[in-house]
């Protein structure tokens, strides 16, 4: 859910605005208990899927009493980028209390709070009050209910409890997981996962992403970051591969997952098959070729990400580490070979200069020597592979070349992938 991004400028409002705390329609939670005869004081009208309930005037002093212990907090401004301000103890409506801050991107921020109805944990996405980010919130959480409606088990996509609308702000509400595989990794010094974890983490994306594109929907943002572990538990175990003299204290000693579940989260970019698919979407190092060429997307682009994560949980790192696309494009072409010349003909207006004769335009149209670099030291895809798998590897690097091939209509489905024998395989040897 971290992502870093450039503050976006958020227009203040005039100086002489009214500072006093603004009326607003108090939420359930936020109403104290009445005897029944008191109820008919309140209109209801639907907020997300609870009601609020605004009180008349003559009935505020009930509030004043009734909500001290769990009362909202003193009305704050947000700043300057639209995001919710906070203190941790805060109460966010009487329901959930703040208990820490969990991650901060463009949408806004995670929160970590306690449930008292539920007396537990939840983390919610309180998104800022800006118009396009509110409508982004509304349609991930059309995604989130159509997602657990079918999948009643919870097991693939995190799970949503709730949602509101507080103080200008969409709030909705998840169950806690554990850290995202990015998070993991950095912690782990980017050190890479055993073959027989990746195989196990792979096999859950896969199911994830075979069962969204099966309700007609693309994630289209897939990446370390936007899937958690279930759990934070953790196991240490040697790390034979670093010299016990190594001057960082316990850096000959990595972390395992306890248990290797997973769920992905974060469907704020994702699509409906039948939408307009003409814009760039992904982040940058997960950003399929037909993206990046202006070509058109589909649910195949949710496929190259898998191989591009598949890749960095391997090794520890991106596979394409770059902020510019003709470079991208270029380590591709070292990684996995050249373009198709039926898709370098096809490339729209923005990307025309990428191509020049017919074929890529590098190194003559690197902008440095260091990118030239940057491409040059790239090895193969298989010998990538090779260097941090000891078994498997035949299999694994024959998944991925079908997970990365640039023609999205020759690259594998979700589907297909999970019938490779780098997956089925595995399920002979253990029933043998």
């Amino acid at each position: 859910m971290e992502m870093e991004c450039p503050p976006t400028e958020f227009p203040h409002t005039t100086h002489m605005m009214d500072r006093r705390p603004r009326k607003r329609p108090r939420l359930g939670w936020d109403v104290p208990q009445l005897p029944k005869a008191q109820i008919g004081m309140f209109c209801g009208q639907d907020v997300g899927n609870v009601t609020s309930y605004a009180p008349s005037d003559h009935t505020s002093s009930l509030f004043v009493k009734g909500v001290a212990r769990n009362g909202s907090p003193p009305w704050r401004d947000d700043d300057k980028d639209g995001h919710y301000m906070f203190a941790l103890g805060d109460n966010l409506t009487s329901r959930y209390k703040i208990h820490s801050k969990m991650g901060e991107g463009t949408f806004g921020q995670v929160l970590e709070c306690w449930d008292r109805e539920r007396k537990e944990f939840v983390a919610i996405k309180i998104v800022r009050g800006i118009k396009k980010y509110r409508e982004a919130a509304m349609i991930e959480i059309d995604v989130l209910q159509q997602l657990a409606k079918h999948d009643k088990s919870g097991a693939r996509c995190v799970q949503i409890r709730n949602w509101f609308d507080y103080r200008n702000h969409i709030c909705i509400v998840f169950e806690k997981l554990g850290p995202s595989l990015y998070d993991f990794l950095r912690k782990n010094n980017y050190r890479s996962f055993p073959i027989d974890l990746v195989r196990e983490l792979g096999r859950q994306l896969l199911e994830c992403v075979a069962f969204m594109h099966d309700l007609r929907l693309i994630h289209t943002d897939l990446k370390p970051e936007n899937i958690l572990l279930v759990s934070p538990d953790y196991v240490k175990i040697p790390d034979y591969k670093v010299s016990p003299r190594s001057p960082k204290d316990g850096a000959y000693f990595k972390r395992l997952p306890k248990s290797s579940a997973i769920k992905v989260i974060d469907f704020g970019s994702t699509t409906y098959e039948h939408q307009d698919h003409s814009y760039i979407v992904s982040t940058r190092h997960y950003r399929a070729p037909e993206v990046i060429l202006g070509l058109g997307w589909s649910y195949s682009c949710d496929v190259w990400s898998i191989g591009c994560i598949l890749v960095e949980l391997c090794s520890g790192e991106a596979l394409f580490q770059t902020h510019e696309n003709l470079e991208h494009l270029a380590m591709m072409e070292r990684v996995l070979g050249p373009l198709p010349q039926h898709m370098l003909k096809r490339v729209d207006r923005h990307a025309e200069k990428y191509v020049r004769r017919g074929r890529l335009d590098w190194p003559e149209g690197a902008t440095s020597r260091e990118s030239i670099k940057a491409v040059t030291k790239l090895p193969r895809l298989q010998n990538l592979v090779m260097q941090h798998v000891d078994h498997s590897g035949g299999d694994f690097i024959n998944l991925l070349q079908g997970l990365l091939r640039y023609d999205p209509s020759d690259r594998l489905t979700a589907k297909e992938a999970l019938r490779h024998p780098f997956f089925t395989r595995d399920v002979h040897r253990r029933s043998s």
